[in-house]
């Protein structure tokens, strides 16, 4: 049995997503895993740093970490209408944020790169910090507007928030494709066999999430920012959708085009499409 260490975030859709392997010895004939639960910044730097064999991404990662990983088809967080949102607590245009501090979830973040996508000016006072205190600080006037993704979309508004720009929809609108938020990736050093068996894995623990709900929500609520049944519902069902169980041609074209408007403005310095499986 090989052990792989295993990277993703306390969020539901990834808790979901890996319970089969973690806790249901789904792949376990062949693999053990270790997970790694982190937020989605730290994973990134992880995973640049070569400390994962296996681990959820930014989309935005990917032009930096091409050489030595390749995303797998399946596990992905793609879709429409999940996308990132832009709040403050006073009302407000996006205009006005020039030159204002907006606190964002890392710099590697795919909501970080729609930002720069949207206005390049709007990047130059980011200042980073753990998703999960974004909105804290915004509440309490740290910072005058926030990004904020997971969650948060469903829970803005309990903080008295409100929305400037919802980045996803002006992706969708403006690209007419699905926004490719993030996905999973593989060391490229691992056999094609293992990570083919890898993807196939993820796909039977997804399956193994909807046939087992009871341990699967102790273990979700372990994790979650958000305890409340409702939003941890409407999480799930937003971010497992058809493209967690393969990107398909669509999500391929999403996330090429994520990278190249990336590259095109100077936020990713070089990729190569040898990062699909």
């Amino acid at each position: 049995m090989k052990q792989l260490t295993i990277g993703f975030t306390s969020c539901p859709n990834d808790t979901f997503i890996f319970y089969g392997l973690i806790k249901g010895g789904i792949g376990k004939e062949k693999f053990f895993f270790k997970e790694k639960i982190e937020d989605i910044e730290t994973l990134n730097y992880l995973v640049m740093k070569e400390k994962l064999d296996v681990s959820k991404v930014s989309i935005y990662t990917l032009g930096y970490i091409y050489n030595n990983y390749i995303l797998l088809n399946s596990g992905a967080a793609i879709g429409r209408g999940c996308g990132p949102i832009i709040v403050s607590k006073k009302k407000m245009d996006i205009e006005e944020l020039e030159g204002k501090k907006i606190a964002v979830p890392g710099k590697f973040t795919t909501a970080t790169l729609l930002l720069g996508l949207f206005n390049k000016q709007l990047i130059k006072n980011i200042i980073e910090m753990p998703f999960s205190t974004i909105m804290h600080n915004i509440k309490e006037e740290k910072v005058s507007a926030g990004i904020i993704i997971h969650e948060g979309r469903f829970t803005y508004s309990m903080y008295g928030l409100h929305i400037v720009i919802d980045l996803g929809l002006w992706w969708e609108q403006t690209r007419g494709l699905p926004l490719p938020l993030g996905g999973i990736v593989a060391r490229k050093s691992l056999s094609k066999e293992e990570i083919l068996y890898l993807d196939k894995l993820i796909v039977e623990s997804i399956k193994f999430a909807k046939e087992n709900p009871y341990g699967l929500n102790e273990y979700i609520k372990n994790y979650a920012q958000e305890l409340s049944d409702d939003v941890i519902k409407k999480h799930i069902n937003l971010y497992v959708n058809e493209f967690s169980y393969s990107i398909g041609k669509e999500g391929k074209k999403a996330i090429k085009r994520l990278l190249q408007d990336a590259e095109k403005i100077g936020l990713l310095p070089y990729w190569e499409e040898n990062i699909f499986l």
